[in-house]
């Protein structure tokens, strides 16, 4: 079951399966750190849909593969992915872990969609997996960035981006024409 989670740490469950294994890691990681995943590019040719259930573009089905591809190859999969509750973020994990052949536990989280950079940073702080993927919109994500690493940086629809933990230190961020143009 996947479960709700909130920033106070309590949760709801909603039905939802998820998948599990046992790691996803070629070799232990030794810090903690969060994979940040803003979702990719949305449809906003849908009509009159509420933005909660705006689902992708084809552009950006293309970029939520490839970052997929692009974790898998180098390795840093996450243990965990806590997702936003709107329909594009949910889209854009799915093509990442079908697209590079992994998974991992999945919860949605309200304060991914609805909360503030303090309610991100508190999920990004809390060590309940080795890796932890978060999965969000902007301007949140850059905003927690900033707050966790200093870094003043734009975060486009797909990207990623990597924080150790241990030193606060943004390790990379990879926009979507990285991956999508190779």
């Amino acid at each position: 079951m996947v479960d709700t989670v909130h920033a106070d740490g309590g949760t709801r469950g909603n039905g939802t399966t998820i998948s599990r294994r046992a790691s996803n890691h070629s070799a232990p990681w030794p810090m903690p750190a969060v994979v940040f995943l803003r979702h990719a590019k949305s449809d906003w040719d849908t009509g009159e849909t509420p933005d909660l259930n705006r689902p992708l573009a084809d552009r950006g089905r293309r970029a939520a593969a490839a970052a997929g591809r692009f974790l898998a190859e180098t390795g840093k999969l996450p243990d965990l992915a806590l997702c936003s509750p709107a329909v594009r973020t949910h889209q854009t994990l799915e093509l990442a872990m079908s697209a590079g052949n992994w998974t991992c536990p999945t919860e949605t989280v309200d304060e991914l969609y609805y909360g503030t950079v303090d309610d991100m940073v508190s999920l990004a702080g809390r060590r309940r997996a080795p890796v932890t993927m978060l999965v969000g919109h902007e301007p949140t994500i850059s905003g927690t960035l900033k707050q966790i690493t200093g870094a003043d940086v734009r975060i486009p629809t797909a990207a990623l981006a990597w924080v150790n933990l241990n030193t606060g230190t943004l390790e990379w961020l990879i926009p979507p024409r990285l991956l999508t143009d190779r």
